[in-house]
């Protein structure tokens, strides 16, 4: 197969998605609502509350909305590739995933560019929340916004083929929203998004131990280091390695005799 020919696999699936995200605007909405919510109530009850010392990559002292916000960017991500994960569910039985596995090009190539397609989806809906966390003071360096996008799209890719690895697990659509609540909040609240890992330490050794092997906390810990201009590499290795064995154990699982669309 020629590249054009892959090239207009990839922009058809991706097509697709773009289509189904403008419209569902609600969805859009509703991504920026969760963390802002975060950023504006949570924190502002916390601030007083949980005092955050000088660590890397932060210079000085920072107030507790700009040490959420990297996590925040991330909640998006996790949400929205649960809710990917979730229309592969919804598309496997209603059938048009046959239709688009019925193409010659690689099964592989075929989810590959599905999970790239939710992944730069998402970043749309993470610079939206950033250019209202700016406009609310939040403002890592502006070149940082720019290197972020690399590390930004590493963790959706991640996170995408771990809902793609859920949802090949999963046969029928209402046992999924279960399931994907029981992933999610896990590995939001188990993480460094809201609290750094040496709190997690005080609190308790298994408590920090969950949260140190957390691949959610890497991929903070990734981008917060990336929005200040810093490469955190063992960060960048736990999501390299973790996004290609979600990304093989997706492709190994799915299976097409799987559920009733397929």
């Amino acid at each position: 197969m020629s590249a054009i020919a892959y090239l207009h696999c990839f922009l058809g699936v991706s097509g697709r998605e773009w289509r189904r995200f403008v419209q569902q605007r609600t969805r859009f909405f509703s991504a920026l609502v969760r963390p802002l919510l975060w950023l504006v109530v949570f924190a502002a009850g916390f601030r007083a509350v949980l005092g955050i010392s000088i660590m890397a990559p932060y210079d000085t002292y920072i107030p507790y909305e700009v040490y959420i916000t990297p996590g925040l960017c991330c909640m998006i991500l996790l949400f929205n590739g649960m809710q990917g994960s979730l229309s592969m569910v919804y598309d496997r039985e209603m059938g048009s995933m046959k239709v688009l596995l019925m193409s010659p090009l690689s099964r592989p190539f075929l989810l590959l560019s599905k999970v790239l397609a939710i992944s730069l989806v998402s970043l749309v809906q993470v610079y939206a929340f950033l250019a209202i966390a700016w406009w609310y003071g939040i403002r890592p360096p502006a070149w940082g916004l720019a290197t972020a996008m690399p590390a930004l799209l590493l963790v959706a890719l991640m996170l995408s083929t771990l809902g793609l690895v859920l949802a090949n697990a999963i046969r029928q659509l209402e046992n999924f929203a279960g399931v994907m609540n029981f992933v999610i909040f896990p590995l939001f609240f188990l993480s460094s998004a809201l609290y750094p890992l040496w709190k997690m330490q005080e609190a308790g050794p298994w408590l920090y131990r969950l949260s140190a092997y957390n691949p959610f906390t890497h991929g903070v810990e990734l981008v917060r280091f990336a929005l200040y201009e810093q490469l955190a590499m063992a960060p960048l290795l736990w999501c390299l390695g973790l996004t290609g064995l979600f990304g093989l154990v997706a492709v190994t699982t799915f299976n097409l005799q799987r559920g009733q669309g397929l």
